[in-house]
This record gives C-alpha cells, sequence and structure tokens, in this order.
C-alpha cells in the first residue's frame, strides 16, 4: 500500500495516520483489493458503502468483504440516504468519532451511524459475531 498522507480531519481527535483512499492512492481498487490492504496494515476501515463490507443490515456478516475476517482493527459504517453528500457523510465522521472517545477499541467490532427520518442511531456490534 502507499504511504498514506495525513487526514487533516482527524489528528485533533487523536489519529493523526488516518487517510482516505484517494490520498493513499488507491481509490480506483475494488472491495476484495481494499480488503486485503486494510487487513495487512491493521487498519480500522471507515466506509459509506456498508452492504458490501458488512453484508446486508439485517444479517451483518452473513456476506460482504469482512464476513471471512476472523480479525480486524474495526469497520466504520456511515449509513444515510441514497445520494448522501459529503455534509451529512462529515456529521455521521463526527458522531463516529464522539463515540470513539469514549471507547476507542474497535478490534473484532463494527460501529454504524445511520441517519434515518432525521434520527441518529449508533450502534455497535461485534463482527465475527463469535471469537
Amino acid at each position: 500500500m502507499p504511504q498514506p498522507r495525513t487526514n487533516p480531519a482527524c489528528p485533533s481527535r487523536g489519529y493523526g495516520e488516518s487517510s482516505h483512499v484517494r490520498l493513499a492512492g488507491t481509490q480506483r481498487l475494488e472491495g476484495w483489493e481494499l480488503k486485503s490492504l486494510i487487513l495487512e496494515g491493521d487498519w480500522a476501515f471507515v466506509t459509506k458503502n456498508s452492504v458490501d463490507f458488512r453484508g446486508p443490515a439485517p444479517a451483518p456478516g452473513s456476506k460482504g468483504q469482512y464476513a471471512s475476517v476472523a480479525i480486524h482493527a474495526g469497520l466504520v459504517c456511515l449509513n444515510g440516504p441514497s445520494g448522501m453528500d459529503l455534509d451529512m457523510q462529515i456529521e455521521l465522521f463526527d458522531q463516529a468519532m464522539d463515540e470513539l472517545a469514549t471507547d476507542g477499541d474497535l478490534v473484532n467490532q463494527v460501529l454504524e451511524v445511520t441517519m434515518e427520518d432525521d434520527t441518529l442511531h449508533v450502534r455497535r456490534y461485534r463482527l465475527p459475531t463469535t471469537d
């Protein structure tokens, strides 16, 4: 993986080595290609493409890139309406950062921040469901 560059939004929250796929030069990779880089780098991953990584909302881990992963540094899913704009993504990301401020350990966990019907929902669960 190319050497990541610092994401200016994260150092103030204690995540100075964070990066965006564009900053790391990996924006054209498919999910399965990203997965191997993320796991090799022991990175927590933030995505708005939740279904591709955690599987369907009613059955997380039944499918998706993380379905067969035994151990990972964490997955953060930002869920909003179809066509979610950048402002909403930033709002959901800020909420995720607030949640991580109270407990930053995401090993084998998914943190989902969802905006639905103007209501914010934060959910954290284990994935895989059994270790």
